[in-house]
């Protein structure tokens, strides 16, 4: 017998190759409600390999019962209005099963203050992943449009769902939340690669790598339908090659005579989290940030507090600043996420204080603060939240008695752009404020001529969510931002997870979800510019946009051969 007939018919591979097509012949062709189940468990399996679970195998599952799905519709369609709308109908109860299944700790928000939101729980458990899903359903029906049997329909899938994910991070603000290709970017290998394609790069990647093993159930069963398979494969291999060597070449070094202190209070969004508790949260604060133990002598402090600690304005407050200042060692400086109050345009002039202000205008803000109690620099958040910082379309919606999940009148308003931050004696910050860091190609300011800045510095409260997996798959995201940068990352959560990351995404110091106290080392320095950052997001669009290219005219001549 030949090597080629023991190969592809002998047993086992016979016994292997009809349970494979037995599968995907009952995918395809199933109809009513077992397809719509077959789409929504494929969806929800996806979900399992994002951070923090990161079972990267589990999209391959979610993938390969994909494609049997589009082939399904396209060689069983009658016209090609049929063959887009079945597409979408798969893709949307796909769509609907990864976000549910990736995003269901968004009820954890509505619970915090359940007297208020509770009933509002379907709509955000159920309603952001039905919105979601529509994505992922553009992306079927284009796929579906541009199919062709064989091996070439992977890439063409890849290439769809990619644009997809694409317009999903950039549509209606953006919500780039659990892209397909975190479950490359959440492995620490794998993720190098991000420094040259960035997220949207590891998207088309994934998906390509992950649905090729649907090819193994292709007619005829030989050298053709394992192709695809061992270039995924060999691709997957060199991807954590380059990310190990990437590795094993990046020493993490540091600024000389710096020293950052990450605070991690763990402080419960609760009754106790009020204006009247204000001066025992700021010496908590204090106490947790061990003050009374200065780092060695001539070394700079940088002390990072979370996202919105303070449940007063804190730069109306001067006690609160006061005590700050008192307690920070000479030279060293606080960097805080405060609300912070101005006043609008045309406004009267009169801001002696904030209750007395005809037309205040809030901030979600970071100051930098003093040992000699001056807030040196501060940055206003530009990309808010919508539904949890601001309410979209509020004239229509407050009288439906939808409001947002900050409790100010108004909400926040977003700040003037992506700018760096001022930390007197360091490297310049690019601040980063809880959603912030999960934009690709937005970590870094929008100013022109701005130096490069020397590291990340992210500040997040994810007690909203508790212990769930969403703080997990947060700072997933954040640390990805460090390896498409090549910049180290501060980040100071709440509940956690706060870290010093350095600039190709090693932990270098933590503190786990849910612990409370202080997280202490040195500044790493930035690392060399990686490509995505000199090149910024029109490269991360290029992978999708030449596969799609490649795939679009590849298909359409082998349609008209």
């Amino acid at each position: 017998m030949s090597f080629r007939a023991w190969s592809f018919r002998a047993w086992p591979f016979r016994a292997w190759r009809t349970r494979l097509r037995r599968a995907a012949g009952s995918i395809a062709l199933a109809c009513g409600w077992r397809r719509r189940l077959f789409a929504f468990s494929a969806g929800a399996c996806g979900a399992l390999a994002l951070p923090p679970l990161g079972l990267m195998p589990a999209l391959a599952l979610a993938l390969v019962p994909a494609v049997w799905l589009i082939d399904g519709r396209v060689f069983d369609a009658s016209s090609r209005r049929a063959v887009v709308r079945g597409c979408f109908a798969d893709g949307f109860a796909f769509g609907f099963g990864y976000f549910l299944a990736g995003l269901w700790w968004l009820g954890a928000a509505f619970l915090v203050e359940a007297d208020q939101f509770a009933w509002a729980l379907p709509l955000g458990v159920l309603g952001l992943p039905t919105v979601l899903a529509l994505f992922p359903a553009a992306g079927f029906s284009l796929a579906g449009l541009l199919w062709t049997p064989g091996p070439l329909r992977v890439l063409v899938f890849a290439a769809a769902l990619s644009a997809s994910e694409w317009l999903r991070g950039h549509l209606f603000t953006g919500f780039p939340w659990n892209a397909f290709g975190m479950a490359l970017g959440g492995n620490l290998l794998s993720a190098q690669f991000a420094s040259i394609v960035g997220l949207y790069g590891l998207t088309t990647l994934a998906l390509a790598i992950f649905s090729a093993p649907a090819t193994l159930a292709d007619k005829p069963f030989g050298a053709r339908a394992f192709a695809p398979g061992l270039l995924a494969a060999a691709t997957l291999a060199s991807l954590f090659a380059f990310g190990a060597l990437r590795l094993a070449r990046g020493e993490t070094r540091f600024v000389k005579d710096v020293e950052i202190r990450l605070m991690q209070p763990n402080m419960a969004l609760d009754d106790k989290f009020s204006a009247k508790f204000g001066r025992e949260i700021v010496e908590r604060y204090l106490a947790l940030s061990r003050l009374d133990r200065p780092p060695p002598d001539g070394d700079a402090m940088l002390l990072v507090w979370p996202e919105s600690a303070f449940p007063f304005i804190l730069s109306r407050s001067p006690g609160a600043v006061a005590d700050i200042a008192a307690a920070l060692p000479l030279g060293g400086f606080l960097a805080t996420g405060a609300a912070r109050v101005a006043q609008a345009p045309g406004a009267p002039a009169d801001e002696a204080e904030p209750e007395r202000l005809d037309r205040p205008v809030f901030y979600n803000s970071i100051h930098v603060i003093s040992s000699a109690g001056l807030i040196v620099d501060t940055y206003d958040k530009s990309h808010l939240v919508p539904f949890g910082e601001y309410l979209p379309f509020e004239a229509l919606l407050s009288r439906l008695g939808l409001k947002q999940f900050v409790a100010l009148p108004g909400g926040f308003a977003a700040g003037h752009g992506r700018r760096t931050l001022t930390v007197p004696g360091l490297p310049p910050a690019a601040p980063l404020i809880c959603y912030e860091a999960i934009f690709p190609g937005e970590a870094l300011p929008q100013e022109r001529d701005a130096p490069r800045p020397g590291f990340l510095l992210n500040v997040t409260d994810d007690g909203w969510f508790g212990h769930t997996l969403g703080p997990g798959q947060h700072f997933a995201q954040a640390r990805l931002r460090a390896i498409e940068e090549g910049l180290p990352l501060l980040r100071a959560a709440n509940t956690g997870i706060s870290a010093i990351v350095d600039p190709y995404g090693r932990i270098l110091e933590s503190l786990p979800l849910g612990a409370r106290g202080l997280v202490v080392g040195a500044l790493p320095e930035a690392a060399e510019k990686t490509p995505f950052a000199r090149l910024g997001a029109l490269w991360s669009a290029l992978p999708f946009a030449a596969a799609a290219a490649a795939g679009s005219i590849m298909a359409f001549l082998r349609k008209r051969i």
